[in-house]
C-alpha cells in the first residue's frame, strides 16, 4: 500500500532515537526536539481571541440549530466569571467541581479556573446518574472537599446532592436551580474585574495545578491526578510538532468523549483552543437511542478530525456505510480518524477504510496513540502507516520512553518521563511514591512490544495490563491483552468486549459481552421487541462463537491463545462495582472477582447450556 492511496496529510516523519542499555532496557525518544510552548491555556484563549475573534470556539445544539461562542465571546465571558470566582477564594484546597456533562457552561467555567490558577474537577456525570450508592461521589468530595460545584441541571442531580448534603459547599446551577439555595450560573457573569483577573492571569506558571482528574485504577478507590499548566500545554506542542496539519488549517471537531477524561478534557478540548479550531459538543454516544444523535450532528458539521473509541466506530459503522449524505458529509474534508482505548479490531479498520474510499476514493489515515490520565495524556502516536492496527505509535517530541525487559522474550514494561507527566497524586504520597521509578520515571503498568524488532521507527505495539496477566496450572503465561484484541476480532460481530478467565486453571474461558446490533444481525428476522437473551440464544449467534474459538485454537500458539469455551453475560459491567469505566473501560479483574459464581459456571461439568464448547 502506497501514500497514493491514502488523502494526503502532513505528519512528522517516522523517526525515533533508541539508547540501549546493558540490562536489556531500551529507551526511545524523537530526535526532534520539544519546542516551546505557552506558559498556560489561557496565552491560547488570549491569543486566539485577538487573532481570529469572530472565528467559532464552541458549539453546542440547541434545538434544530446551534448555539455558538466566537473566541471574543468566550474571552469576555471567561474574565467575568473569573472575577466570580475570585471572589470566592477557591484553591487547591476548595477547588471547583463539576458534576455535568459536557456543555458551554462546562467549559467556560473550567477556562475561567484555570485562567487565575483555581483548580477545578471535573467528576464524571456517571458518579451522579447511573450510581445507585454515591460511594464513589462522596469518595471524590472527602478527597477534594470542593468549594463551589457546578450541575447543570438540579432535579437530574438531586438524589447525588442529596447525598452530598453533608459536605461543605456553594451550588451553582444552570437549570432549575432555587434561588434561595444555590447560586444561578448567569449571576456569576454579571460583573468583570478585568484589573484582578489580569493580576492572578500573570501569576500563573507552567507549575500551577490546573485541574485535577480522577482515576479509579484496580481498587476502585477515586484518586486525584495532579494536572499541571505544564502538562497540558508541553502535551499540545508535541501533538502539534507530530502531527503539522493542525496549524495548516484550524481543526473542526464533533466530539462525546467525556471532559472527566484525559482524552476528552484534555486532549481533544486543546486541540481546538491551541489551534484556533471549533469544538461541536456531541451531546450523542455510542448506545441505543444515543448514536442516532451523533449522526444527526455529523450530517450537519464535517469534522477535519475525528476522535473515538472501538465501540464508537462499530456503532457508527452501519449508518456510513448505509447513508449516503452522512458518508459524504463525514469524510468530506477528514484527514485523520484516531481511535484510542484498545485496539481497533481488523473488520472495524477494513470496514471504516471501505466507507473512506466509497466517499472519496481515498483511504483516511487511521491512527491511535498511547498514553494516561497521569501523562495529560499522549505519549506515543502514529504518525506514519502502521504495521499493525496494535502498533501505538513512537514516542512524540519531549516524551522519553523506557521500555524494560520482563521474563517474556521482546516483551518490555513500558515507563515514561517528561514535561507532561504528573507531579503526583493529591494528597497522597504514598501513591506518588510508588508510581515512580530510582530515574522519576512513571510507572505507567503497560507493556508492549516493538513493532518490527529490526526496525524501531516502526513503532511499539501495546502488549496488555501488566497485572491483568495471569498463569494457567500448567504455569503457562496468558497474555490477555493481546489475547483480547484477537478474541473480539475472530468472534465479530457478536463480541462488543470478552473478559478472560483461567488463572490457575487449565485452560482459558471467555465471558463475552455482547454486541446487541452484530448479533441481531446474524438473525435478520429479528427486531427490537425480541429479548435479547433469545437472540442470543439463538443457534446462529452461538455458532458464531464456535467458528471463533476454532479459528483461534487453529491459529496455533498453545493453550494460552485460545479459549475452549464461553458465556454471554447479560448483565451490563457496572460502574458502581468498579467493572467499567464512563467511558466503557473493562477492568477485567473487578468483573472476574464480581462475577465469580459465572466463571465457575464456565468450568462446570458437565458443561452447562448455556455455555458455548469449542468443538472438538
Amino acid at each position: 500500500m502506497s501514500d497514493s492511496d491514502f488523502r494526503p496529510v502532513n505528519f512528522l516523519p517516522a523517526r525515533v532515537v533508541t539508547e540501549h542499555r546493558a540490562d536489556g532496557t531500551l529507551v526511545l525518544r524523537s530526535p526532534e526536539p520539544l519546542q516551546p510552548y505557552a506558559r498556560c491555556l489561557g496565552e491560547h484563549l488570549r491569543y486566539w481571541a485577538n487573532e481570529s475573534p469572530t472565528q467559532a470556539f464552541l458549539g453546542q445544539r440547541q434545538g434544530e440549530s446551534w448555539r455558538t461562542l466566537t473566541y471574543a465571546e468566550t474571552l469576555k465571558r471567561v474574565q467575568a466569571l473569573a472575577t466570580a470566582l475570585l471572589k470566592r477564594n477557591l484553591s487547591a484546597e476548595r477547588p471547583l467541581a463539576i458534576l455535568s456533562e459536557n456543555s458551554i457552561e462546562h467549559g467556560l467555567l473550567a477556562l475561567a479556573a484555570m485562567h487565575i490558577g483555581v483548580p477545578f474537577v471535573p467528576v464524571s456525570a456517571a458518579y451522579s446518574l447511573l450510581s445507585h450508592d454515591y460511594q464513589k461521589l462522596r469518595a471524590v468530595f472527602r478527597l477534594l472537599t470542593p468549594g463551589l460545584v457546578l450541575v447543570d441541571d438540579v432535579e437530574r442531580f438531586a438524589p447525588a446532592l442529596a447525598a452530598l448534603r453533608d459536605f461543605d459547599f456553594e451550588l451553582v446551577t444552570v437549570r432549575n436551580g432555587k434561588e434561595a439555595q444555590n447560586t444561578a450560573f448567569a449571576a456569576l457573569l454579571e460583573h468583570e474585574d478585568a484589573a484582578a483577573v489580569a493580576t492572578a492571569f500573570a501569576a500563573l506558571t507552567p507549575d500551577t495545578i490546573a485541574k485535577f482528574l480522577l482515576t479509579s485504577g484496580s481498587t476502585g478507590e477515586p484518586k486525584a491526578v495532579i494536572n499541571t499548566q505544564r502538562m497540558l500545554c508541553s502535551n499540545q506542542q508535541t501533538l502539534r510538532q507530530a502531527w503539522p496539519f493542525l496549524q495548516e488549517e484550524p481543526p473542526v471537531l464533533v466530539d462525546w468523549l467525556p471532559w472527566n477524561h484525559t482524552a476528552g478534557g484534555n486532549n481533544n478540548f486543546g486541540v481546538a483552543l491551541v489551534n484556533g479550531g471549533t469544538f461541536y459538543l456531541d451531546e450523542g454516544k455510542p448506545a441505543p437511542n444515543l448514536i442516532e444523535k451523533t449522526v444527526r450532528n455529523l450530517r450537519e458539521i464535517a469534522p477535519t478530525l475525528y476522535y473515538n473509541v472501538p465501540r464508537g466506530y462499530e456503532v457508527l459503522l452501519p449508518f456510513l456505510e448505509n447513508d449516503e449524505r452522512l458518508r459524504t458529509n463525514f469524510f468530506s474534508r477528514l484527514k485523520v480518524i484516531q481511535y484510542s482505548g484498545a485496539a481497533l479490531p481488523a473488520h472495524l479498520w477494513e470496514r471504516l477504510e471501505r466507507v473512506s474510499v466509497l466517499a472519496t476514493g481515498k483511504r483516511v489515515r487511521m491512527t491511535s496513540g498511547w498514553g494516561a490520565t497521569e501523562t495529560a495524556p499522549q505519549v506515543t502516536l502514529v504518525h506514519f502507516t502502521p504495521l499493525r492496527a496494535s502498533v501505538i505509535g513512537l514516542p512524540t517530541p519531549g516524551n522519553v520512553l523506557k521500555m524494560v525487559p520482563t521474563t517474556v522474550a521482546g516483551k518490555y514494561e513500558l515507563r515514561v518521563n517528561g514535561p507532561n507527566v504528573t507531579p503526583g497524586y493529591w494528597r497522597r504520597p504514598d501513591l506518588t511514591a510508588a508510581a515512580f521509578d530510582e530515574e522519576g520515571f512513571y510507572k505507567i503498568g503497560d507493556a508492549a512490544r516493538l513493532a518490527d524488532p529490526a526496525n524501531h521507527a516502526q513503532g511499539i505495539e501495546f502488549a496488555g495490563r501488566i497485572a491483568e496477566e495471569f498463569k494457567l496450572s500448567s504455569g503457562t503465561w496468558v497474555h490477555t491483552g493481546a489475547l483480547r484484541v484477537k478474541a473480539i476480532a475472530a468472534l465479530a460481530p457478536v463480541a462488543q468486549d470478552i473478559v478472560i478467565a483461567g488463572p490457575d486453571r487449565d485452560d482459558i474461558r471467555f465471558l463475552i459481552f455482547p454486541s446487541p446490533l452484530g448479533c441481531r444481525g446474524l438473525c435478520p428476522e429479528t427486531n427490537e421487541t425480541i429479548p435479547l437473551t433469545s437472540v442470543l440464544a439463538d443457534e446462529r449467534v452461538r455458532e458464531r462463537v464456535r467458528a471463533g474459538l476454532a479459528q483461534l485454537k487453529a491459529e496455533g500458539g498453545g493453550s494460552s491463545t485460545y479459549a475452549t469455551g464461553a458465556l454471554f453475560l447479560l448483565e451490563p459491567a457496572s460502574i458502581d462495582a468498579g467493572e467499567i469505566t464512563d467511558k466503557g473501560y473493562l477492568n477485567q479483574r473487578a468483573v472476574l472477582e464480581r462475577r465469580a459464581d459465572l466463571v465457575a459456571r464456565l468450568y462446570d461439568e458437565p458443561l452447562p447450556d448455556d455455555v458455548i464448547a469449542l468443538k472438538e
